[in-house]
């Protein structure tokens, strides 16, 4: 099994993604800041310097490093250096958090290659994997337990059109 780090905005928006996809864990979290162990408040509150990110637990037999930034990619807006959709600020922004030079490079080339298409810059930091704290509990998982309210930051957000 291996891992990946994605900065992808509200986390509770990217995490059913990628369980469709044979990811076999999806864990909510904080990444890249100094604090040790932040607190969900203090991440949104933009007082540690971490993102949102999710941890993605996976076999590479099943799905690709590769796949996992195409499915990324695909449900973010790469061109927003403020946050994601309805949610701005510092930990909203993006980021790819990478664990070997492969992943540096799989994840530049696919950066270039948007650049090159759009003729706009990527707003998406490729960064050393620096530290992950898991969010609490009621943020694992949170389109299970709150479908409802999932829905609507869905809709309210505009992901659900992207």
């Amino acid at each position: 099994m291996r891992e990946a780090y994605f900065a992808g905005g509200c986390f509770w928006c990217v995490t059913p993604i990628y369980k469709m996809y044979g990811v076999e864990k999806v864990i909510c979290g904080y990444a890249g800041g100094d604090e040790v162990n932040p607190t969900y408040e203090q991440v949104k509150h933009q007082e540690t310097g971490h993102r949102e990110t999710i941890k993605l637990v996976y076999d590479p037999e099943k799905v690709a490093y590769d796949r996992l930034l195409d499915i990324y990619l695909a449900n973010v807006d790469p061109f927003d250096a403020e946050g994601q959709f309805i949610d701005k600020g510092f930990s909203y922004t993006l980021a790819i958090f990478y664990k070997s030079e492969d992943e540096k490079e799989a994840a530049m080339k696919k950066i270039s290659a948007i650049e090159k298409d759009s003729d706009k810059k990527v707003q998406i930091a490729v960064l050393p994997y620096k530290n992950f704290y898991e969010a609490e509990e009621y943020h694992q998982d949170y389109y299970l337990k709150n479908p409802e309210a999932f829905e609507k930051e869905l809709i309210e957000s505009g992901r659900k059109t992207k």
